[in-house]
């Protein structure tokens, strides 16, 4: 038997927690000139086939030029339906969390990416479907923005399995969500 997809959140974040500014900007985070290998992006890259968003996340990647295509299974939770507008290969759901992760999660496939703002990932949080995070620390303080995780009353503990500094200042913290590190 294969061993169920994880999920995995990975994220760059301020060295004071957040993932954006409160506008959405991410000037700070993209004006860095990145090492080769993009912090170890493209290889992550490699290991995923689906792309699990927000619907604000999907907006605003929209807004900044993405394109959805069919080399990754996109999927968008969202209250809202699908708009008119939405790529064919783009699906939209407002299923329960831990029903659909379930779900994802036994069928067949490579890890899937959650990708998105605090709000989902901490929603992900309370329903147990998240197995592990990327958190590559960059070394900037922006004093106010989109946290990394919505601020609600959680406690999950996290097991460090490995940190990676790079010559730029970057720290990379991989951390496997204890209880969901197999």
């Amino acid at each position: 038997m294969t061993n169920p997809r994880r999920v995995i959140v990975h994220i760059g974040a301020s060295a004071d927690g957040y993932i954006a500014r409160t506008d959405g900007d991410l000037e700070w985070l993209t004006a860095r000139p990145a090492p080769a290998g993009f912090y170890g992006i493209d290889a992550f890259m490699r290991s995923v086939d689906t792309n699990v968003l927000g619907r604000k996340t999907y907006e605003a990647s929209l807004r900044m030029g993405a394109t959805f295509d069919s080399k990754r299974r996109t999927i968008v939770f969202s209250r809202h339906p699908c708009p008119k507008a939405a790529p064919p290969t783009v699906e939209f759901t407002n299923e329960s969390i831990g029903v659909f992760v379930n779900r994802l999660r036994n069928t067949q496939g490579k890890d899937i990416w959650l990708m998105g703002g605090g709000d989902i990932i901490a929603s992900f949080l309370e329903a147990q479907a998240i197995d592990e995070f990327v958190i590559s620390v960059v070394p900037i303080f922006i004093g106010d923005g989109i946290p990394l995780i919505a601020r609600r009353y959680l406690h999950v503990p996290l097991s460090l399995r490995s940190s990676e500094t790079f010559d730029d200042g970057v720290v990379q913290l991989r951390y496997a969500v204890q209880g969901r590190d197999g």
